[in-house]
């Protein structure tokens, strides 16, 4: 989008945001966002056309900056890189701390949506690529700004301190880590609780969800380098095939899952990539395997990871392959972990907005197998922080129905073809949202 239409989006949250339109206490929450929705789809919009790589934010940070510092903010930018903090301090109370992501993916969009976005660029790790909101990080960050908004409007509700926070490079597990690092809970007000929501392409729009327990996996990126001695393709007796080895590894891998694992213990073990060889009557003397490997307890993970590395030797030294040529696993760092949702608080949470939003409008879900670094702002201080993540539908109900019913599949989150339905999700999002952290900052 040209500067004169970015420059149009700013004025957008200047306006919507000065006191003159600010929500007056007795409104309702949902009539608020209703009569905000307009201004807020705007935003989307913009927000979907222009998305951002991991660390790479800058515009969508000086959004988010913008909007909190008008709604009455104090505002620090590039905090972990791109990471945006804003503090609204109102009284004595507990500290809750919200976070929207703000990173896009390496996707060339094909939604057909007329705002869809045409921007490419290149990733920290030299990719150029086309660039989407696949993962709905739009939704999030135009929830963030209308929650900012909503509760500096409401200041003599509640009683305590707000933490809302932009973060850098979710989608690469980067950002929540960095921003720690770089002094979030030491500069800035530790929260007592941290809260989040993630749109989801698996329930009907604007339904409200959270998984008790655990909510997301840990994510393991793992590389095996498969060893062999190359040769002629006509005369194997000479080598030690590695392709051979590496399909035998691929395949002893799945015992991981299914004979070492308590099948009430959910894991994944996949290998998503297999490269060996250049030519049809040639032996290669290496194989390459890349693995996704979830899991959600610490103690699971270091089994696979383990079990990885055992099965890996293993194979090789059943194929003859002497020392020095034994397959060597990489795991990379960092990794993203699990995401816990504090059992208690979690259910009290859903509990509440049952009876705010309806009950038919929140449900209790299932863990998935996805990754999401929102875990660590609760990791860096488990004993003291209790934290949630919700889902929040972003599916339109009757292609959903279709779906279930045997019709056709619907894209998937990461999918090129995903395009939430954004006013749902906005509005049950930041609703959502806001409720729970009045609940949790009572004025006494």
């Amino acid at each position: 989008m040209n500067a004169a239409l970015y420059a149009a989006t700013l004025g957008l949250i200047a306006t919507a945001s000065s006191p003159a339109l600010a929500a007056a206490p007795q409104d309702d929450v949902s009539a608020t966002i209703s009569r905000d929705l307009p201004g807020l789809m705007a935003i989307y919009r913009d927000l979907h056309a222009n998305p951002e790589l991991s660390m790479q934010e800058m515009r969508s940070a000086a959004i988010l900056a913008k909007a909190a510092r008008a709604a009455g903010f104090t505002v620090t930018e590039k905090v972990g890189g791109t990471g945006v903090v804003a503090v609204l301090k109102n009284g004595e109370g507990p500290t809750v701390l919200i976070r929207a992501d703000m990173d896009g993916l390496p996707v060339v969009e094909q939604t057909g949506l007329p705002f869809a976005s045409t921007r490419r660029g290149t990733s920290t790790a030299g990719v150029e690529s086309g660039i989407m909101h696949a993962c709905g990080h739009d939704t999030h960050m135009t929830a963030w700004i209308e929650t900012a908004r909503l509760m500096a409007a409401r200041k003599s509700e509640w009683s305590g301190t707000l933490v809302m926070i932009g973060q850098p490079a979710e989608e690469t597990g980067e950002g929540a880590l960095a921003m720690l690092k770089d002094g979030l809970y030491a500069r800035f007000p530790k929260p007592d609780y941290t809260l989040a929501f993630h749109d989801s392409a698996d329930l009907p729009a604007g339904q409200v969800g959270a998984a008790i327990g655990w909510a997301l996996a840990n994510v393991d990126s793992v590389d095996i380098d498969v060893k062999g001695i190359g040769g002629h393709g006509a005369y194997p007796q000479a080598t030690k095939d590695p392709i051979v080895l590496a399909s035998a590894i691929v395949m002893k891998l799945q015992t991981l899952a299914s004979r070492e694992t308590n099948p009430l213990d959910p894991v994944v073990v996949t290998v998503g990539s297999f490269h060996s060889g250049a030519k049809h009557n040639v032996i290669s003397d290496d194989a390459k395997l890349q693995l996704t490997v979830r899991s959600y307890s610490d103690e699971t993970r270091n089994h696979l990871l383990d079990g990885i590395r055992r099965i890996a030797r293993g194979e090789a030294i059943a194929s003859g392959l002497p020392d020095d040529l034994m397959p060597v696993v990489t795991v990379k760092e960092p990794h993203t972990r699990a995401t816990w949702n504090s059992p208690e608080f979690t259910q009290a949470a859903v509990a509440d907005l049952k009876v705010k939003l309806g009950e038919g409008n929140v449900v209790v879900t299932p863990s998935v197998m996805g990754g999401e670094d929102f875990g660590e702002f609760r990791r860096a201080d488990e004993q003291h922080i209790q934290s949630v993540i919700f889902w929040v539908g972003g599916v339109d109900p009757a292609k959903l129905a279709a779906a279930k019913s045997g019709g056709a599949a619907l894209p998937s989150l990461h999918s090129p073809f995903w395009a939430p339905v954004a006013d749902k999700v906005i509005s049950s999002g930041s609703e959502a949202i806001t409720l729970t952290a009045m609940r949790l900052m009572p004025r006494k």
